[in-house]
C-alpha cells in the first residue's frame, strides 16, 4: 500500500464554553492518514478515550499497512487492503477503550466518536463511528460523505421526521454508535476515487453544530488556495457563533500527481472498492 501525496491542515480548539479539549486530531503525511476523535465521558475521561483512539489507529496503520491483501470474506463485498486495515484498527481501538473504561473507575462510560481518512494513490478510504463528519468539496459542491450515527439521523432515515423537524424536536449529540461503549462496534467504511482539486474536511460536531454547511462551503472555496487559513477560519466561525463545544478541523487535499483514474473507468473503480 502506497500513501498518496496529500496536503494537510489541522486545527483543534477547546471552544468558548468547555474547560478543556476532549477532541484529538492527527495527520501523518507519510501514511496519508488523517483523523478526528471527539471524546465523551466523565471528567477528562473523554480526552483519554479520544487519545487512545488516535494512538491505536496511528500505530495500527503504521505497523500493519503493508500486511493486507485484497480478499473477499464470506457475506461481504470485496474490500481493499486499506478498507480491511482501517476497519481492523478501529475495532482494536474500540476494544482498548472499552477495556480501559472497565479497568479504571474514573473512566467508566467513556467513549469517543471518530472519523478517519486514509489516502492511497488516487483513492481515499473513509471510516467513521458516531456523529463526527467527513465532507468533500468538489468544484462548488460540498457533500457530506459520512452518515451520522445519531438518534436524530436515525429518525430522519426512518422517515419519522424531516431533517428540520428532527433538529427542532430531538436533542443533539445523542449518538447511536461510539468507540468504547460496548465490546463490539460496527465501523462504517467506504472508498472513493479522488479527483484533482478535491478538499476533504474531517470535523467534530463542534464545527457543524455551530456553522451551517453553506457557510462551510463558502469558506472552503474562499480559502481553497490556503488550507491552514481555511481551517483557522472555520474554527473562528464556530467560536464566533457560540463555540459551545470543542472544535476540531482537519483538511486534506490529494495532490494532482496522485490522480490516475478518470471518467467511466474511475467510476467503475469507485463502485468496485465501495464497502460499508
Amino acid at each position: 500500500m502506497q500513501a498518496g501525496n496529500v496536503e494537510f491542515a489541522i486545527v483543534s480548539d477547546p471552544g468558548r464554553k468547555r474547560p478543556h479539549n476532549e477532541d484529538s486530531a492527527l495527520t501523518d503525511s507519510s501514511l496519508g492518514l488523517a483523523l478526528v476523535a471527539d471524546g465523551m465521558g466523565g471528567y477528562k475521561a473523554g480526552e483519554i478515550a479520544s487519545a487512545i483512539a488516535v494512538k491505536w489507529v496511528l500505530e495500527g496503520v503504521r505497523d500493519n499497512h503493508a500486511k493486507h491483501r485484497f480478499v473477499r470474506r464470506t457475506g461481504e463485498q470485496e474490500m481493499s487492503r486499506e478498507a480491511l486495515l482501517i476497519r481492523e484498527v478501529l475495532v482494536a481501538a474500540n476494544k482498548q477503550i472499552f477495556q480501559t473504561a472497565r479497568a479504571l473507575p474514573q473512566c467508566h462510560g467513556m467513549g469517543t466518536t471518530i472519523v478517519t481518512a486514509l489516502f492511497s494513490e488516487n483513492r481515499v478510504t473513509l471510516a467513521h463511528v458516531g456523529d463526527s463528519r467527513i465532507y468533500r468539496l468538489r468544484g462548488n459542491q460540498l457533500l457530506q460523505v459520512t452518515n451520522d450515527h445519531s438518534l436524530l439521523q436515525e429518525l430522519v432515515d426512518r422517515g419519522l421526521y424531516t431533517p428540520e423537524e428532527a433538529r427542532a424536536n430531538t436533542p443533539k449529540n445523542l449518538v447511536t454508535r461510539a468507540l468504547g461503549i460496548d465490546d463490539h462496534v460496527e465501523v462504517a467504511v467506504s472508498e472513493h476515487v479522488t479527483e484533482s482539486g478535491d478538499i476533504f474536511l474531517l470535523c467534530s460536531d463542534g464545527l457543524n453544530d455551530m456553522v451551517e454547511d453553506e457557510e462551510i462551503s463558502l469558506t472552503l472555496r474562499k480559502y481553497s488556495a490556503n488550507l491552514p487559513s481555511a481551517a483557522q477560519e472555520l474554527v473562528r466561525l464556530a467560536n464566533q457563533n457560540g463555540g459551545k463545544d470543542n472544535i476540531s478541523v482537519v483538511l486534506a487535499r490529494p495532490q494532482a500527481s496522485t490522480q490516475s483514474g478518470s471518467g467511466i473507468l474511475a467510476r467503475l473503480k469507485e463502485l468496485l472498492f465501495r464497502a460499508s
